[in-house]
């Protein structure tokens, strides 16, 4: 995938059911969040990510996240996956792997030396994790010396900041409490999650 046709904002859901995802999915259709991550430290992530990409996968970009191995990596996008996220950085075997399958590569960075080598790597976008505690003057500084860069900012963002981040900017954001009420994935409340939808979308 061309990093130019990727979301701008990912919906990260981390510890659900499939069951729970799929509602959560299912009501992603057609709106402007078309991206969702499913993260590897969801139980049965594997089998989970395999299912919804063959659901909904030709219309909602559906990935993995908190991959930090290799194995991990290689089962995802066998699953299915078409762009992995990691809250480290990537080995350069993972990045490589991804250019092979033509899957987008997220490694997570923290400072401009692990961003910088994280591109130079060939990472397509690179996570700045946890966006929350460096606040959205980092990205502005840190572009500042290195020149435009695809960052996607992961970690305290929600719908109340997400704007100043891409005024920062940020091209990519990664969310996973700050759109959501939590009871409403675990009860599958769709008219909450509907709700959430539409309120987060009036903010980007």
């Amino acid at each position: 995938m061309d990093i130019k046709n990727f979301p701008k904002v990912t919906v990260i859901l981390r510890g659900y059911t499939y069951s729970q995802i799929r509602t959560v999915v299912k009501n992603l259709v057609g709106t402007k969040l078309k991206s969702v991550e499913i993260t590897m430290n969801t139980k049965d992530a594997i089998n989970i990510i395999n299912k919804i990409s063959e659901e909904f996968g030709d219309s909602i970009n559906v990935g993995a996240g908190t991959v930090t191995t290799y194995e991990e990596a290689e089962k995802s996008i066998k699953a299915g996956a078409k762009f992995l996220l990691s809250p480290t950085m990537f080995s350069k075997e993972i990045i490589n792997l991804c250019k092979e399958n033509n899957i987008v590569s997220v490694p997570g960075a923290y400072t401009p030396t692990e961003i910088k080598q994280s591109f130079d790597d060939g990472a397509d976008i690179v996570k700045v994790f946890p966006a929350g505690t460096l606040g959205n003057k980092y990205l502005s500084d840190i572009q500042a010396p290195l020149g435009k860069l695809p960052l996607m900012v992961v970690g305290g963002v929600n719908s109340d900041n997400v704007s100043d981040y891409f005024k920062a900017g940020a091209e990519f954001a990664g969310i996973a409490s700050g759109i959501f009420n939590k009871d409403d994935i675990l009860n599958e409340n769709e008219e909450g999650i509907k709700k959430s939808i539409e309120h987060f979308e009036s903010k980007i």
